[in-house]
């Protein structure tokens, strides 16, 4: 499978009869962090639900790596190699770091050696340092932070090439704000990983993402890179602190 990332085109999608998004266009190319930056409503969520087949899909085409996601089931497109970390994190609360970890793959794979799903745990875990002291805790029992965490590192048991991440921030305090932003960020540079991340927060994004698209009512009404962008989004706007001087 040739490994061009990810095109959209003319997207429209919404839930039952109540559009959402109207004529969409994005992409996001092989190891590319791309943020999808918006006030509340615009659309942001129904992009990634899209993406992943949760939303429905009323117009337009969504190609990954040369094959038509249109056509395929979420657990076929989570099977072609996209992660879903969806709003809000939604862990089983009364599994266990392990468990849920596990989970992130068997759901994908449904056979996988035992020695394979260690090696992807030790991975995340890794990535994720705070959550090994706390391997066989029930994730009810984490803070909204490490909750974040294991959502991250649930979806990537299952080694996406693409990683949707839906509002990383929302609801956490500032200090494991800080400590979810850094994980991100060290996804920089794993191969053949790209980023679709959705925020509202436009100094979170632009920390993680040299390039973005603004929704508003569902349709993009500015993309670029975020330095050329960022001075025109008001923090007021999007719900987010502006960026410190350097």
């Amino acid at each position: 499978m040739a490994d061009n990332g990810l095109t959209v085109s003319s997207l429209a999608a919404g839930y039952g009869r109540i559009p959402v998004l109207h004529g969409v266009a994005l992409s996001v190319e092989p190891g590319e962090f791309v943020a999808v930056l918006g006030p509340n409503g615009a659309g942001k969520t129904t992009t990634l639900r899209a993406l992943m087949g949760i939303a429905a899909v009323t117009a337009g085409t969504l190609s990954f790596n040369g094959i038509d996601l249109r056509q395929r089931s979420a657990q076929q497109r989570a099977s072609l190699g996209i992660g879903y970390v969806p709003e809000g994190r939604r862990v089983w609360a009364s599994l266990t770091i392990e468990d849920n970890l596990r989970a992130g793959v068997l759901g994908v794979r449904k056979r996988v050696p035992r020695g394979e799903v260690t090696a992807l745990i030790d991975d995340v875990l890794a990535i994720f340092p705070s959550l090994k002291p706390r391997y066989k805790v029930r994730a009810g029992m984490l803070s909204g932070g490490e909750q974040q965490m294991l959502a991250i590192g649930r979806a990537l048991m299952s080694q996406p090439r693409l990683l949707l991440v839906d509002e990383p921030s929302i609801g956490l305090a500032p200090v494991a704000v800080g400590a979810v932003v850094e994980a991100l960020h060290a996804l920089h540079g794993r191969q053949g990983l790209s980023v679709l991340l959705v925020e509202q927060r436009v100094d979170i994004a632009a920390e993680i993402c040299a390039r973005a698209y603004v929704l508003n009512r569902g349709e993009v009404v500015q993309s670029g890179l975020m330095d050329d962008l960022y001075d025109t989004l008001t923090a007021d706007y999007f719900g987010g602190a502006a960026r410190s001087s350097p």
